[in-house]
């Protein structure tokens, strides 16, 4: 459904919220160890998500990633996958034709557009501050 990019992009933008809930910037070895991501590929994502001003990224020996306390709540997760996959997941067809709609369904169009739009919700819906919290009670995991 996301692309892998992206779903290293929500690993990561889980992990690093709960670390800046305890005001602590990481490392992208830490991170790319945390998701279980190649560093150079979640170092493609982290800049993704810095740029779109998702997370701060600091230089230096003390530098690392980190997000704002004030702002971890305001960050849903539909944020994350549109700064890395876009709005793609959002339209197309469920079984991959080149043109499906509302005039012209494939076999299982209209249930898909009911899926998607529930997706959407969930994404919008969904903050990073809900995610992290679920790390931090034990209630999720991002490592089996």
């Amino acid at each position: 459904m996301f692309s892998k990019a992206c779903e290293y992009g929500i690993k990561a933008s889980t992990y690093i919220p709960l670390q800046s809930l305890q005001r602590r910037r990481v490392s992208l070895s830490e991170i790319a160890n945390e998701i279980d991501s190649p560093t150079a590929f979640t170092a493609k994502i982290l800049h993704q998500l810095a740029k779109a001003n998702i997370l701060d990224s600091t230089k230096g020996p003390a530098g690392g990633f980190q997000i704002p306390k004030a702002r971890i709540d305001t960050i849903k997760l539909g944020d994350i996958v549109f700064a890395i996959d876009g709005d793609s997941i959002y339209e197309g067809c469920g079984l991959g034709l080149d043109k499906c709609n509302a005039d012209k369904p494939c076999p299982v169009h209209y249930k898909f557009v009911v899926i998607r739009d529930e997706l959407k919700r969930m994404l919008q819906n969904t903050s990073l501050f809900e995610l992290a919290t679920g790390l931090e009670t034990g209630l999720t995991y991002l490592k089996r």
